[in-house]
């Protein structure tokens, strides 16, 4: 099949066409940064407001990108969640607009299950292997046993990385988006310099705790040794905490679950010292890290086109009862 995919989870209007045959014919996402960046974060209102006047204009670029009209489309897939519910009812609504116009079927694609399949646009993973989901909203860990079985094994308990990350930034003074701002600090600091605690949580616990982090941050912040600090070596010794608890945790799941195989995917995957993290401890360890490029990191709709595909070709569609959701489905065990 040949899927146009929509995503409007969050801030990001994006829109991609796949075929299985061919790969990936385009990829557009228009990003809401300038937006939210003089708020220090997402306002949900706003986000809604800027999907309603790009998400047209980005279809119609990835339709275009794709020398794709709307007969060339087999069918229709968009993010149905979780997300922020305001802006998942934009692209929902417009997708099940074109399905009725244009007789398409559509499907209501899971965001998270997205981000776990988004390594198969540029290669072909062997299942099982465990993802290491990591963005704004979400850490888990997930064992991907095919495309039909994603069992969740952990998650965090109260803060996301990239949640942890953001209000790490504005703790700092160092703006939004607060991981991408941390990440490039943190190339010129001393990851050793300053050290942070690390919420281990009981012994094979696959399950992510940040509030502690960002409480011992503030705490240092506050100190006399923090106002005198260099901020590089701040965001690299923060950077650092993270990164270390993901990669081993993750890696542990994979001893446990017996699989060979690490996927990162999410936003925070795009970060320069986890994936450096994930690949020389994973070689130590004896289990293959792959890494989708930076660009399907992040939300896109390429994802959810080729998940879209995935399940359609099966036989697999959504009726019109189809509606967005802002919690996750998944849930331990």
């Amino acid at each position: 099949m040949r899927v146009l995919g929509i995503e409007s989870s969050c801030d990001e209007t994006a829109a991609a066409v796949y075929d299985r045959s061919v790969g990936l014919l385009s990829n557009v996402v228009s990003s809401q940064v300038a937006v939210h960046e003089v708020y220090g974060g997402v306002v949900p209102e706003l986000a809604s407001r800027e999907h309603l006047k790009s998400v047209v204009p980005v279809v119609e670029k990835a339709l275009s990108d794709a020398s794709c009209g709307y007969a060339d489309i087999d069918g229709i897939a968009v993010t149905a969640g979780p997300g922020l519910i305001g802006s998942l009812l934009v692209g929902l609504c417009f997708a099940k607009s074109l399905s009725f116009s244009w007789g398409r079927p559509v499907y209501g694609a899971d965001h998270l299950e997205s981000h776990i399949f988004a390594a198969f646009l540029e290669n072909q993973v062997e299942f099982p292997y465990i993802a290491l989901l990591v963005s704004g909203g979400h850490t888990s860990l997930f064992r991907v046993q095919g495309w039909n079985d994603v069992r969740q094994l952990g998650g965090t308990l109260d803060d996301a990385a990239g949640e942890a990350f953001d209000k790490a930034a504005k703790m700092m003074g160092l703006g939004y988006p607060g991981g991408v701002v941390i990440d490039r600090l943190a190339g010129s600091g001393d990851p050793r310099r300053y050290s942070f605690p690390r919420a281990r949580l009981a012994a094979g616990s696959a399950d992510f705790s940040f509030s502690g982090l960002k409480t011992a941050l503030r705490t240092f912040l506050v100190s006399n040794e923090g106002g005198s600090a260099r901020m590089e070596d701040i965001a690299a010794s923060f950077q650092e905490a993270i990164a270390d608890v993901l990669v081993t945790k993750a890696i542990e799941a994979a001893r446990r679950e017996n699989i060979g195989r690490l996927v990162l995917s999410g936003g925070v995957s795009a970060n320069s010292r986890l994936r450096a993290l994930a690949v020389s401890l994973g070689a130590a360890a004896g289990v293959d890290v792959s890494l989708p490029s930076k660009a399907l990191c992040t939300d896109n709709a390429a994802m959810v086109a080729l998940l879209g595909e995935r399940r359609m070709s099966e036989g697999i569609f959504s009726g019109p009862e189809l509606n967005a959701y802002a919690a996750s489905r998944f849930s331990r065990g």
